[in-house]
């Protein structure tokens, strides 16, 4: 090939490649699957509306601690929160995004949705594997009128280290002295007997194909999967079916001025129409950052998620944060800083 011919690819080359658009930004995240149905669908409209991508692991919260704390993602997302020392020791960040519910699915043929009533006690029993039957007279007293089967009960419990399982169990050892002395409450623990699936997806699969089987996974799954719930006794002693208001309930009695590090546990609240499961979601970030832009990026995504994504948020029947603890959240943000010391974000297009 002659030195003009190659001039002329080459200049052609050149003139294609500057035609091209630049890539758009993508930011990468990793943890809870507790909040990943409503964080796709932000993201898609993110995307759609900015163009920068975001691209989210639903890998459980244990995870997400991790992939944070290794730097190898740009923000991490877990249903525990972490305390105030540990997030000193990492050098990280945490505030809520959003909250939501950990409702409790069966597959029991004859039953109803919302039929079956249970309460803390008999849950603990069930997972514990001291209530084995669904004719327990433990849950025979909760559902008189109820035609429960002399069956085997089934559990379904995460594989994965999650938040979805620190927050079901937090609830349990708060109502049950045996189940917090043999299980305890943690983002993995080891449960005596029962099916594991990994993630809310798996426990919703599992659960769905299991007949006699009880699993718990976070609303927004039972409703895509159309899954038979229980209604779940609260602090108040009342039977409350799990939704939107419910989780609304027991979220309103949150202090977060209160929580140092916006560690903040909402289970077991009180309320007649609180749902005694819920609890809120967090994003970690590390408190200097590398890569100034990328973390400005992040927080951009995020700022919009709450100034837009309220809406979005309920229809998947989570619960968006009160706008006096999104003013706190932004108002956090701002002891993020780069290598120079100076805050990654001071606002919206900042």
């Amino acid at each position: 090939m002659n030195a003009r011919r190659i001039a002329f690819l080459s200049a052609m080359l050149a003139a294609g490649l500057a035609a091209l658009p630049a890539a758009a930004a993508e930011i990468a995240g990793a943890g809870a699957t507790f909040p990943y149905p409503i964080y796709a669908k932000w993201t898609e409209a993110y995307k759609a509306k900015t163009g920068t991508a975001l691209n989210y692991q639903s890998i459980g919260s244990g995870g997400g601690i991790k992939q944070i704390t290794a730097k190898t993602v740009d923000f991490g997302a877990s249903d525990m929160p972490l305390k105030p020392d540990d997030l000193n020791k990492y050098g990280l960040q945490q505030w809520p995004m959003v909250m939501g519910g950990v409702v409790l699915v069966v597959n029991l043929q004859g039953v109803k949705p919302g039929e079956l009533k249970l309460d803390g006690k008999a849950v603990a029993g069930m997972f514990l594997g001291t209530i084995a039957k669904w004719d327990d007279p433990a849950i025979k007293a909760l559902n008189p009128g109820v035609n429960l089967p002399s069956k085997s009960i089934a559990t379904v419990h995460r594989s994965d280290g999650s938040g979805t399982n620190f927050i079901f169990t937090h609830y349990l050892s708060s109502i049950d002295a045996e189940f917090k002395d043999k299980i305890g409450e943690n983002t993995s623990v080891e449960f005596p007997g029962g099916l594991g699936g990994k993630g809310n997806e798996g426990v919703a699969a599992l659960a769905g194909r299991t007949d006699g089987a009880i699993g718990y996974v976070e609303y927004a799954y039972a409703l895509q999967n159309k899954m038979n719930y229980t209604l779940l006794k609260n602090h108040d002693g009342a039977f409350v079916s799990p939704d939107s208001k419910a989780f609304q309930a027991a979220a309103a009695n949150a202090d977060w001025t209160k929580a140092p590090g916006f560690y903040l546990l909402l289970t077991d609240q009180p309320g007649k129409e609180s749902w005694p499961i819920t609890g809120a979601t967090f994003i970690l970030m590390h408190k200097k950052q590398d890569k100034p832009e990328t973390a400005h990026t992040v927080l951009d995504f995020l700022e919009w998620a709450y100034k837009n994504g309220g809406q979005m948020a309920e229809q998947l029947d989570y619960v968006p944060m009160p706008a006096s603890v999104v003013k706190m959240v932004e108002d956090s943000w701002k002891q993020i800083v780069g290598p120079d010391g100076k805050p990654v974000w001071n606002g919206p297009g900042s």
